[in-house]
């Protein structure tokens, strides 16, 4: 079994790579999928599968900016882009006794402009 930090990073890169077969192998058979910005819900490998496949289409990247792992849980900060437009997004995980993906939560924020009240409190960049 690998360790936590190693499942989700061989989870972005089988994403990446959409290598849709060794992605499918870190995943649970009962997996949960939520995006709670959409409120989507996904139940099960195959479903989840078939709503990466399907449902994100065109050449677009991941890249993973960092992940914290513990035993059972790990959470990563990725950059998803596509042709003229990229957005960073913000995951998620719950691992289960065997060492697979059991539980996906993604947060997915949409870019806002700085509110005019909050500008003189920080440090744009």
């Amino acid at each position: 079994m690998a360790g936590t930090h190693e499942l989700i990073a061989a989870y972005w890169a089988a994403a990446e790579a959409r290598d849709w077969a060794a992605f499918g192998d870190l995943i649970a058979e009962n997996v949960v999928y939520e995006a709670p910005q959409t409120r989507e819900r996904v139940r099960g490998r195959p479903a989840y599968l078939r709503f990466n496949l399907e449902g994100f289409p065109g050449p677009w990247h991941l890249s993973v900016r960092r992940i914290v792992a513990g035993e059972r849980s790990a959470a990563s900060w990725v950059e998803f882009s596509e042709p003229g437009d990229s957005y960073p997004g913000v995951c998620f995980f719950e691992i289960d006794q065997q060492g697979q993906i059991a539980r996906i939560t993604d947060f997915w924020p949409a870019p806002a402009d700085l509110p005019a009240g909050r500008a003189h409190l920080v440090e744009r960049y």
